[in-house]
């Protein structure tokens, strides 16, 4: 008998895939349609653990689909704009470009590998202007709709890169590359109007049934959808009032000061003319703009001159600028209440100011120490003292209103979309700076704006500023000299409308016809990593909101359903001086980890994210090379439920590539010289419980697949197969039913593990290819069990069991009981007898 070899296997068959477009397709409405998409991979050029599983939990669910009738489509592409090309090219000494391409030609052979079922006729890239010079058409109809618009914001500015930097690439206030201290600066940037849709993507988070709840609440907890009251203080000293807005107008009796952003107009003004003020407002600057960063800095502030009058009990209240306030959430200016919020607590405390207990909780008295942010009854309020906090913020709103001095607003925390990169390697946003004109867009005809290729990154900044052609143009309006913008857009546009263009990749359109079959209802399944719950998911459903008013698309939300995958996690070892070390180099005595090496001991942490900062991860080509694609398919697919984090384990792969070699020697011994006589009457009560065996195990598969439990699809094909393999193969009916039963292990496994399966079909004598042949169908009747396990039971305490045939009668269950137990009934009085049906019979007894 041959002996499993996967690589000549795996290898003939992804070529028999390829070269044949097994996967390709083409709408019909002869068919459902089903498409299904995990979310496309930056092309770094190299696949790590997290991709692979990735991919296979998508393969095996369109696999699945496309024996079942379906007309799939399972698509791939590439996310391939963003400043990590940038950085290669600065490193490598390479055109962005150049790196790109040839990451993504690396990838694409390693992805084949692993025999993913995709439809390669569709491959997009977001970094060729076939793909973006569409995405420039969309964002002039965007801009035609009054979405898209220029205002001036902060940006975390680089002074010796001359770049604007995102918030990640500033660490502890330095620029990561250049080490100098970053500050915030105002500047010109590009915005997409998303919150004109904010009520529309809080309000249709409900109709995402196929989404995890844990995502939906993340997106509701993103858009901060508020009820509250804004309001104006009048300030001494200044000719403009001071308007804040707060959530809780029922804490307002205790606001003790006010503090306002770095930016904020008040505060320039007064740093025009006073240099601590300047200082400080520079300091405060040095921070960026990231609110996380800002929120774990140390709360300072300065005291300015002027001071607001409290709009209710006429008080001064001193005004402070504040490290902790932004311009860019809310009015830039807070209203605050050191008693029941932490944050001003903490301030007040540092500078010595009042704090006013406003709110009890249920009545109960609070030190001033203490800080409550809850709800409560009110105290300390003047005629507002008694009323519970829903009930003060109602009447405190209302009376701010009587004096015309604030209103009750709706606010979110979700802000407009600044999609502005002062960059290179992005879409190049298409208008130009005309003097006459002004902000002109690029006419369609015109279109792609492409990037010039002659650049040089040896100048800190963005190439396209200083290109000596590029930039340069014609107004298309007036025909004067112009230049272009040189900013060009956030790589989460690119993200944001793909799946759409997947759907009719040849059209002249951005979005063709096509994409009306295969968007209905929206993409059926998407998959990907619990990090996208936000930015990704919820531009993505931004811009299809967008173009269904447009006409573009017919569904109003991109995903129909949701998965979201856990990590592959696996150890990391550090020694003493905190270097990561390869695992290879990690030998275990007992509980303890050394290196192998040095002897010296290591600190062990236990199932961290594979990184390649920690040294933890695992190439995925060396375990190709060393099991197959099948074998880590299905280690990937068995060790863990999709939406865990997947423990590494590499007995579990040595679990998986055995479970290969054993599929392999059971249905290959013979398979050719097997009969085939199925029928639906196999005489023998042994031969009926195999093919009653079988058929729900096609039930069970069926169901885990839809559900996403691979791990117990393949527990329960592992337990057919050790059925199959206990059959005795004398009479022909039994052959036949072992032929039978194993074509049906190949069609269940198939999903998980195509290429095994796949040979091993051919082998059988099929000439359809197991890639095009149905799902195998379920016989509920054949799956019905004519027997059950009755148990019998005496006061209660199982006392025996037995094999009986169903629906017996309640009598004869008693009958065969008192036969089974009669042992245990010896000189017992039966005083009742308790029958459930075709589950168990109780003899409730006492002594003669």
């Amino acid at each position: 008998m041959q002996k499993y070899n996967p690589f000549s296997v795996e290898e003939t068959w992804q070529s028999c895939w390829l070269d044949n477009k097994a996967f390709k397709s083409i709408a019909s409405k002869d068919k459902p349609k089903y498409y299904v998409l995990e979310m496309f991979p930056y092309p770094s050029g190299k696949l790590h653990m997290g991709h692979v599983r990735n991919y296979t939990i998508g393969d095996v669910v369109a696999r699945y689909y496309r024996a079942k009738g379906y007309n799939v489509l399972h698509p791939m592409g590439w996310d391939a704009f963003g400043l990590p090309a940038e950085n290669a090219a600065l490193k490598n000494n390479k055109h962005p470009e150049d790196w790109t391409l040839s990451n993504v030609e690396a990838m694409k052979v390693d992805l084949n590998k692993f025999g993913l079922s995709y439809d390669w006729d569709r491959e997009i890239a977001t970094c060729l202007p076939v793909y973006y010079g569409k995405q420039q058409e969309l964002f002039l109809d965007l801009y035609s709709k009054g979405l898209v618009y220029q205002k001036e914001s902060l940006v975390n500015w680089d002074p010796v890169d001359h770049t604007v930097l995102a918030n990640e690439q500033v660490v502890d206030g330095k620029g990561w590359r250049s080490g100098a201290p970053v500050v915030r600066k105002a500047m010109n940037q590009w915005f997409l109007r998303i919150t004109d849709y904010a009520d529309e993507l809080l309000n249709d988070l409900d109709d995402l049934k196929g989404w995890p709840e844990r995502v939906k609440t993340m997106q509701a907890n993103w858009i901060g959808r508020s009820e509250g009251l804004e309001f104006t203080f009048d300030v001494n000293g200044w000719d403009e009032g001071l308007t804040v807005y707060t959530t809780r107008p029922d804490t307002l009796m205790g606001c003790t000061y006010c503090a306002i952003a770095p930016e904020h107009p008040l505060a320039i003004e007064v740093a025009s003319s006073d240099e601590k003020a300047a200082q400080f407002v520079s300091e405060c600057q040095a921070l960026g703009t990231a609110a996380e960063d800002i929120e774990k800095a140390e709360k300072r502030g300065y005291k300015l001159p002027q001071t607001v009058v409290h709009p209710i009990t006429g008080k001064e209240l001193p005004v402070y600028i504040a490290n902790f306030v932004l311009m860019s959430y809310g009015t830039g200016a807070v209203m605050s209440v050191p008693a029941h919020d932490e944050r001003d607590f903490a301030f007040a405390t540092k500078y010595n100011l009042p704090i006013q207990t406003v709110i009890l909780p249920d009545g109960k008295t609070v030190t001033e120490s203490d800080i409550y942010t809850g709800q409560g009854v009110l105290t300390n309020s003047d005629i507002f003292d008694g009323l519970t906090s829903s009930d003060a913020s109602l009447k405190i709103s209302e009376y701010i209103e009587g004096l015309n001095k604030g209103q009750r607003k709706v606010n979110f925390r979700l802000k407009d979309w600044g999609i502005s990169r002062q960059r290179y390697w992005g879409c190049p946003i298409p208008f130009v700076e005309c003097k006459d004109c002004g902000t002109v867009p690029v006419p369609k005809e015109s279109l792609p704006v492409e990037l010039p290729k002659d650049v040089t990154f040896d100048v800190p900044g963005n190439p396209l500023d200083r290109h000596s052609s590029w930039k340069h143009t014609k107004c298309p309006c007036c025909g004067k000299d112009a230049e272009r913008v040189t900013d060009t857009m956030d790589t989460f546009m690119d993200s944001s409308w793909y799946f759409l263009r997947y759907a009719d990749v040849k059209s002249n359109d951005p979005i063709g016809d096509e994409a009306t079959y295969w968007m209905e209802g929206g993409v059926d399944q998407y998959i990907g990593g619990i990090e996208h719950a936000v930015l990704h998911l919820l531009y993505s459903r931004f811009i299809t909101k967008v173009l269904k008013d447009q006409g573009y698309v017919n569904t109003h939300e991109p995903f129909k359903s949701l998965l979201t995958q856990g990590m592959v996690i696996n150890n990391s070892y550090q020694d003493a001086s905190g270097e990561y070390i390869n695992p290879d180099d990690v030998e275990w005595n007992g509980d303890v980890a050394t290196h192998v090496k040095t002897g010296d001991l290591l600190k062990v942490n236990r199932m961290e994210k594979m990184s390649k900062s920690k040294n933890n991860g695992v190439d995925p080509n060396i375990l190709l090379e060393r099991y197959g694609a099948d074998t880590l398919r299905t280690f990937m697919m068995f060790t863990a439920p999709p939406e865990r984090d997947l423990e590494w384990s590499d007995g579990a792969i040595e679990g998986a590539w055995r479970f290969m070699g054993r599929v392999w020697s059971l249905l290959h011994k013979s398979f050719e010289s097997l009969p085939v006589l199925y029928t639906d009457d196999w005489g023998s009560q042994e031969l009926k419980s195999v093919h009653r065996a079988i058929h729900k195990t096609i039930d069970k598969a069926s169901k885990d697949i839809e559900s996403f439990q691979f791990n117990t699809l393949i527990a329960a094909v592992m337990e057919l197969t050790n059925t199959l393999s206990g059959m005795k193969l004398s009479t022909d009916a039994e052959k036949s039913l072992y032929k039978y039963g194993c074509g049906v292990v190949l069609q269940l496994l198939n999903p998980v593990a195509p290429h095994m399966t796949e040979e091993l079909w051919k082998i059988s004598g099929q000439e359809t290819p197991l890639h095009a042949s149905s799902w195998p169908v379920f016989d509920a009747k054949v799956a019905i069990d004519d027997e059950i396990t009755m148990i019998i039971q005496i006061n209660g305490k199982l006392k025996e069991k037995a094999t009986v045939p169903i629906n017996l009668s309640k009598d004869v269950m008693e009958d065969k009981a008192r036969e089974i137990a009669a042992n245990h009934l010896e000189g017992q009085n039966v005083l009742k007898c308790v029958v459930v049906p075709n589950r168990l019979v109780n003899f409730v007894v006492r002594p003669m």
